[in-house]
């Protein structure tokens, strides 16, 4: 690998705006930003990578993003990568890990997808601390809240599904129910990877909502008094990370919300950072489009003024084929029959990506017993609706495999750039939430209507009540359908979205729509990847996917 200091001076980032940890890894200071603006006043192109809908199967986002990074700069070109920091919940339960893989990952991806330099611990202290005040403050009786009325809960970084329901001060008067959130559902890390400044967090921080009166009067934060103790546990945190992929290209890897319950994005300032060093800027969002793409469009582009150059759908012959009815241990096996019918589901997010009025190219994300008659089979449906397509073996090949998809994106953002209109929402602000839902539901999943069960009509009644009816809304639905049923693959049809509940978000700036039984504390498999991780005597750390 590069030196740290080396690639942030190849980028024009001098060492005095970097915090090093170690001679892989940094902060970089929001200095850093101001000096780039000033030296370099046109923003590179955005490319956002997003996805069909996720199966057991795999479709390979996170390396598909870094390989299309290592295919433009192999290429010639300058690019920049802006990520999500891994949760150490899914890399110790489910996932194993999220740094990519093969020849495209980034690095070092162990400490990536471990500790890295600590933004997760800032921000779980950060979300316990005010935790520890309201419980504090409610025992001295010094807050307007009663226990009851307290809707903050604690969070920690681990798959604990023992840690959904608690209860606090057990025996005492302020006994109450609760429990703990991962810290990637934190609030706080949504706010964190929507703030632009340390003066725009605080003024988040103080924004949250933390709990209501028994008259439905809403209780901030800033009314404890810890906002600036928060801060200060922050400050570095909010420094975006700069590391490296495989190949030598800059990754600015920062924060990490859940694509459930919150926007799904690495954080704006990442997101910033590379744009004003590097001509080509490749991010992704959570899941597949109809989740991370509408949300990073939605929430993030919305409150930043950001707005993609192209995006791309990355899909792969595996889960298509699953979509079109295949069994996971028949994959392997050609079917185009199968394979022709899981094209619906691309068929639907390739719909709602081209309706933002972005060019969209496919990737097809390579797995070995993938034949070349479906791969024709996915290029002649892509041909057929206009679209572009490309063969991405970035896994096998790093940046080499990644050039054809390069090529394809650049060229699309070259042929779009004349014509690219002004980013339109999926709805206006003015518009009252149970529009806004409307809105979603069937011009990004294809629904037919929406229906609202009474606890959902009686939280919003409150947060609508209390002023908030003018915030974006943020969908929590389940990753493995368009719909909200996660057992309807492929494309559904005639069915309604049913919303279950709401939750606040106000210092992040959105209204949280629950639907089917989504968990803001994961659970461990019954074989968590813990199992497999392990340290050689020597201190080498194995068993973590992408190191």
């Amino acid at each position: 690998m590069i030196p740290i200091t080396d690639l942030a001076r190849s980028i024009g980032i001098n060492q005095d705006h970097l915090s090093l940890y170690g001679n892989d890894k940094a902060k970089v200071s929001l200095a850093a930003l101001d000096a780039a603006r000033a030296r370099r006043p046109k923003n590179g192109k955005l490319i956002l990578v997003s996805a069909i809908t996720p199966t057991p199967a795999g479709e390979g986002k996170t390396v598909t993003s870094i390989g299309l990074a290592q295919g433009i700069k192999k290429n010639g070109r300058s690019a920049a990568l802006a990520l999500r920091q891994p949760s150490m919940g899914p890399v110790f339960g489910r996932k194993g890990g999220a740094a990519g893989g093969g020849l495209s990952t980034v690095q070092p991806a162990r400490e990536i997808n471990l500790h890295f330099t600590g933004d997760f611990h800032a921000i779980t202290s950060a979300h316990n601390l005010l935790a520890a005040v309201i419980d504090n403050q409610l025992h001295f009786k010094q807050t307007r809240l009663a226990p009851e009325g307290v809707l903050w809960k604690r969070v920690l970084d681990c798959n604990d599904r023992a840690l959904r329901s608690i209860r606090t001060g057990v025996d005492s008067a302020t006994e109450r129910a609760g429990g703990f959130d991962i810290t990637a559902a934190s609030e706080i890390m949504a706010v964190l990877c929507l703030s632009e400044s340390l003066a725009d967090l605080r003024a988040r921080i103080d924004r949250l909502v933390v709990g209501f009166t028994a008259e439905g009067e809403p209780v901030r934060a800033s009314e404890f008094r810890v906002t600036g103790a928060m801060c200060a546990l922050l400050r570095d945190a909010l420094k975006p990370n700069l590391v490296q992929t495989a190949e030598g290209v800059p990754a600015f890897v920062h924060g990490g919300p859940f694509a459930n319950i919150a926007h799904g994005c690495n954080s704006a300032l990442a997101t910033r950072m590379a744009l004003a060093h590097a001509d080509y800027v490749v991010t992704e969002c959570g899941f597949a489009f109809d989740l991370g793409g509408e949300k990073f469009i939605d929430i993030k582009c919305r409150q930043t003024g950001l707005a993609p150059d192209a995006i791309v759908l990355v899909a792969t012959i595996r889960a298509l084929k699953m979509h079109g009815g295949v069994a996971l241990a028949d994959l392997e096996k050609p079917d185009v029959a199968a394979l022709t019918r899981g094209l619906e589901n691309l068929a639907a997010h390739l719909d709602a990506a081209r309706s933002f009025g972005r060019p969209v190219t496919v990737a097809i994300n390579r797995f070995p017993a993938d034949t070349p008659e479906e791969f024709a089979v996915v290029r002649e449906f892509c041909a057929a609706n206009g679209t572009g397509c490309a063969l991405s073996d970035v896994f096998a090949r790093g940046g080499e495999g990644g050039v054809e998809l390069a090529n394809a994106v650049v060229e699309s953002i070259a042929a779009a750039e004349k014509t690219l209109s002004p980013l339109e929402f999926v709805y206006a602000d003015s518009m009252p939430v149970r529009e806004k839902i409307g809105a979603i539901a069937r011009r990004i999943y294809g629904a037919d209507g929406v229906d609202f069960l009474p606890e959902a009509e009686h939280r919003l009644a409150l947060f609508e009540t209390a002023g908030f009816g003018g915030l974006p809304v943020c969908m929590a639905k389940t990753q493995n359908s368009i719909s909200d049923d996660e057992k309807k693959l492929g494309r559904p049809r005639g069915f309604r979205i049913t919303v279950r509940d709401f939750e606040l978000a106000a210092g992040a700036g959105f209204i949280v729509a629950l639907t089917g039984r989504m968990m803001r504390m994961p659970a461990l498999p019954r074989v968590p990847s813990a199992e497999k991780i392990d340290v050689s005597p020597d201190g080498e750390i194995t068993g973590i996917s992408g190191a």
